[in-house]
């Protein structure tokens, strides 16, 4: 059954940009998503579709279609007891902030004392990216999962 909208997609991958690996699921359970629900980035979503359990592939992502352009001028200045993920931070580390869209990470720039500059843009804009896939399962999405516009179970999100 080929990959299309409102089904649920569990796939492996390895990610990487140029020669730099960033991210497998190797040894884990495998990704899970709610294709046509922008669960994954634009191209990764363009790539799976029609594809069938059991393909292998690789495709590489131009940055427009992954996480977007870097914009230079997206920094902030913030308290340092908004950021989240570690006790004491670092230039270059990768961080969580509570925003009114929800969690966004930023990259700590610079720290003082009680302040610190956030690099808004996401850690991976501007870098093309590619993916090695294997697609592990696909079946239909339940009633809930195209009500809440995610995939629920292994992989997928849990409530």
């Amino acid at each position: 059954m080929p990959i299309a909208d409102n089904q649920v997609v569990q796939f492996h991958y390895t990610l990487r940009h140029g020669d730099e690996l960033i991210e497998t699921s190797a040894g884990k359970d495998p990704a899970a998503y709610l294709h046509g629900h922008g669960n994954v980035i634009p191209g990764l979503e363009k790539a799976m579709e029609g594809k069938e359990v059991g393909d292998e592939f690789e495709v590489t992502v131009a940055c427009a279609d992954a996480y977007g352009e870097r914009h230079e001028d997206r920094t902030q200045q913030m308290p340092v007891k908004h950021l989240q993920g570690a006790k004491r931070w670092k230039a270059g580390m990768v961080a969580m902030v509570k925003t009114d869209k929800g969690m966004r990470q930023v990259t700590v720039t610079k720290v003082g004392l009680k302040h610190c500059t956030v690099d808004l843009n996401h850690p991976l804009s501007g870098k093309d990216l590619t993916f090695n896939i294997n697609i592990a399962d696909a079946r239909e999405a339940t009633n809930d999962e195209i009500a809440h516009g995610h995939a629920h179970g292994v992989g997928g999100h849990h409530h």
